[in-house]
């Protein structure tokens, strides 16, 4: 039998900044320069500038949630596996979540935290790919702690504090997630990935449900089925039987 592949854990070294742009700017800067190590966490107190995806802006409120970014070194996975990281990246951010808010946590395809219908935490995981190889991915996490007022703009999000009555310390937690990242790391590269997927897929948000999704400007109904080894998204009942990200969106009557 081939010995594990061991990294080093999650948060080793564990970087806590005051301020900054965007963690995973902040990351993606250590990769640039050379300085790239996997494991390392940059936690900011306050993001002023974060990102989510498609573009969006990820709005929290200073010195009261996770943030987060940690650089992953995705080796052995290949270009063509980056649904498994992500897969892998959500569970952790699952495992944690449901710990303190319960089995009503799960997740939104791609890589949402929802709690009911009302979103906890996104997750944001970009590459550096040069030719044909995946060199290196820094997966940004943003898991709503303490806050309790939020953006307007923002579709039914919900904080820790919120669903508990609990305060906690976001640094702490940081660190507990950080744990959870390392045994979802040493699962993802050490073990087939369907347990994964199959996990994944038993935590997804509306499975087996009937949901309306919008693509082009065209909104339909169909029954959410669950998500393949390649990202995606699989449904009955609608103009096609399935979808990649990007293709089709939710439509946010209530989530």
């Amino acid at each position: 039998m081939p010995s594990d592949i061991v990294k080093t854990p999650i948060g080793q070294p564990f970087v806590e900044l005051s301020v900054t742009d965007s963690t995973n700017i902040y990351a993606m800067t250590h990769i640039q320069h050379n300085m790239a190590t996997h494991g390392s966490v940059f936690f900011a107190h306050q993001q002023v500038a974060g990102k989510g995806q498609h573009g969006k802006t990820w709005v929290t409120e200073g010195g009261q949630n996770i943030i987060l970014s940690t650089i992953i070194d995705p080796n052995p996975l290949i270009l063509g596996q980056q649904f498994r990281l992500s897969v892998a990246v959500a569970l952790a951010c699952y495992d944690f979540f449901s710990r303190y808010a319960g089995e009503e946590t799960r997740i939104k395809w791609p890589n949402d935290i929802y709690w009911r219908d009302r979103k906890a935490g996104g997750i944001l995981i970009e590459n550096q790919i040069r030719g044909q190889q995946w060199q290196w991915a820094v997966a940004g996490m943003g898991i709503n702690i303490n806050q309790t007022a939020f953006d307007p703009t923002l579709i039914n999000p919900v904080s820790l504090k919120q669903i508990t009555g609990k305060t906690f310390d976001p640094v702490q937690l940081a660190q507990e997630l950080c744990t959870d990242l390392t045994q979802r790391m040493h699962q993802l590269f050490n073990h087939p990935f369907s347990p994964l997927l199959e996990e994944y897929n038993g935590y997804l948000f509306k499975r087996n449900e009937i949901v309306q999704l919008k693509k082009l400007n065209t909104r339909f109904t169909c029954n959410i089925l669950g998500v393949n080894e390649n990202g995606e998204l699989l449904v009955k009942d609608g103009p096609a039987d399935r979808f990649v990200f990007g293709e089709v969106n939710w439509v946010n009557n209530e989530y």
